[in-house]
């Protein structure tokens, strides 16, 4: 494993160690308001590269900022944050590239990663958290299920707070809590919104609610919208099952000129975090390709190009 400098190491200790109401923070932090959302890619997208050189690939693809994968598999390993984490969010700002957000697998307050994680990307000025994934079980009391979720993103959030640190549930289809919407509702509904609210993900509520229900899902959700998560699906039939197909952007069942239209409208200006979950032969060009397909989505929506 590569030295720590003494800096890193403080930097990392002291944002692991101080107790959380020592750092609390009772309002979010509040930057210049920008014109347009930045639109980051998912850096799980990029595992083959190091997290050192994500920020020169980044800036050549034309992205704004980057969705930092901090979980296992990611660009940071949770365990390693103390060491990995502010080097990668420095190395990635030194070229011009914004690390607006990171996506974590924390599910629990209790997990030993959750304070160094969040504290270190809060003391590094990182806005927002998607937290990691609950599911039910298919024999599960949905009602006790989401009673459980609630307590245990309260933890979360608790902490994130204490860091300066939004958290935004991501709406993942299928099985996954929060697949519908209005159960992510009933979890963070009493919760401040200032530091909890969604990262919403267009493609996964078309595949969940269909040609209308994925508008009804957007604007219950855009209240409290924090973050939205891109990409593009078809379902197609494969031995003798209808599955979830992903796509390139554009390409797909996602009425993606409403959804900016949406977005525009309620003058969201958050993080936009491109996940290209099809693969591709040449995933550079895929990039650059889907890249250009959402800036000319937000500037057809937000009347000037990014």
């Amino acid at each position: 494993m590569n030295q720590v400098t003494r800096r890193e190491f403080v930097a990392g200790l002291s944002a692991a160690a101080l107790p959380a109401a020592a750092q609390r923070k009772e309002d979010p932090p509040t930057p210049a308001k920008p014109s347009h959302p930045m639109i980051c890619l998912a850096s799980k997208f990029l595992a083959k590269l190091n997290y050192m050189d994500l920020g020169p690939v980044l800036k050549d693809l034309g992205f704004d900022g980057c969705d930092l994968a901090v979980e296992p598999g990611g660009h940071v390993l949770p365990q390693y944050a103390q060491v990995d984490l502010l080097r990668a969010i420095e190395a990635i700002r030194g070229e011009g590239v914004d690390v607006p957000m990171i996506t974590t697998s924390l599910v629990s307050a209790m997990d030993w990663t959750a304070r160094p994680v969040l504290g270190i990307a809060g003391t590094m000025k990182v806005q927002y958290y998607q937290p990691g994934y609950w599911q039910y079980g298919p024999t599960d009391n949905p009602e006790a299920s989401i009673a459980q979720v609630r307590r245990d993103l309260a933890g979360l959030v608790a902490i994130g707070r204490a860091y300066g640190m939004v958290a935004g549930f991501h709406n993942h289809s299928g099985s996954y809590v929060g697949a519908a919407t209005w159960d992510t509702r009933a979890i963070i509904g009493d919760m401040d919104p200032n530091w909890v609210g969604y990262c919403f993900d267009p493609g996964q509520a078309t595949a969940e609610g269909g040609a209308g229900g994925w508008n009804v899902a957007m604007r219950l959700a855009l209240p409290r919208l924090k973050m939205a998560a891109l990409a593009d699906f078809y379902w197609a039939k494969s031995e003798g099952k209808w599955k979830m197909t992903m796509c390139p952007m554009g390409q797909g069942m996602v009425d993606w000129p409403s959804v900016f239209s949406i977005l525009a409208a309620a003058r969201f200006t958050g993080p936009l975090s491109l996940r290209m979950e099809y693969n591709p032969p040449d995933e550079l060009h895929a990039m650059a390709r889907d890249l250009e397909f959402v800036k000319k989505q937000v500037a057809a929506a937000y009347g000037s190009a990014t």
